[in-house]
């Protein structure tokens, strides 16, 4: 079976990755940082969380997929703080309900000591 890989946005830095990868009707989504669109990272959790989202949606969207194909989703955070927050803005940008399957943890630290949040996921996508 082909792996159909798709590479980060066009001046994006990246370390070697890609973005997603699917294989059959899965596909697995890298975890995706709140880095904006010049490679900047904001210094908000909000500003940060709305990146994520914002790349998240565009790999979803460049395999044929939404939000609602999402099948389970990993979210790393570097502050328990940040909790109700990130669960508040997760509502609205993963919503309505149902949700996919998630886990939240907190972690010591992420590559770049800047990062406040990552998410990563798999979607279901119908057989192309």
């Amino acid at each position: 079976m082909s792996i159909k890989h798709f590479p980060p946005p066009p001046g994006v830095k990246a370390p070697p990755l890609s973005f997603g990868a699917r294989v059959g009707d899965l596909l697995f989504i890298s975890g995706i940082p709140g880095f904006d669109a010049n490679g900047g990272l904001p210094d908000t959790f909000e500003a940060q969380f709305a990146n994520v989202v914002t790349n998240f949606k565009r790999v979803l969207d460049e395999a044929g997929a939404t939000v609602r194909d999402l099948a389970k989703v990993n979210v790393l955070l570097t502050r328990a703080s940040d909790v109700a927050t990130m669960n508040k803005l997760y509502a609205e940008a993963f919503g309505p309900a149902p949700y996919p399957a998630r886990t939240t943890c907190v972690v010591v630290a992420l590559p770049d000591p800047k990062m406040l949040i990552e998410i990563e996921g798999v979607a279901s996508l119908r057989a192309a």
